[in-house]
């Protein structure tokens, strides 16, 4: 597990390349308010909006997802813990008055933008 990429993994930076490319500026890798330990993939903090780039085997994908048959008890409780993280992170976010975007790593980088323009639409913000 160390080997996987904590950021910066191929679909994030797609997906920053094109909002950069449309004007849109953000930090990277911002810590969540209300737990300094996680931190939001690309958070728009004037707009108060997170998105989180999620990867299909970690957080669950319901289409890609997998589930290892070596040993599949502690890796059901480890994608279990990864999915309540995933939510309560979500909820600490909402509290504190931001709106959450979550795309899965399989979706196409235009989808993605276009989930994010639509939330930082309803924010108010623009690039």
């Amino acid at each position: 597990m160390s080997v996987a990429a904590r950021r910066d993994t191929a679909p994030e930076v797609a997906l920053r390349r094109a909002l950069h490319a449309a004007g849109y500026r953000f930090r990277v890798v911002h810590p969540v308010p209300g737990n300094r330990r996680r931190s939001i993939d690309i958070a728009f903090t004037r707009a108060r909006v997170a998105v989180f780039v999620d990867g299909c085997f970690w957080h669950g994908c319901p289409v890609h997802g997998t589930q290892p048959r070596a040993n599949s008890d502690w890796w059901r409780a480890k994608l279990d813990a990864n999915r309540a993280r995933d939510e309560d992170t979500d909820r600490l976010l909402r509290e504190a008055g931001w709106q959450v975007v979550r795309v899965w790593e399989h979706e196409s980088v235009a989808t993605a933008v276009t989930a994010v323009r639509e939330a930082l639409a309803t924010s108010g913000a623009g690039p």
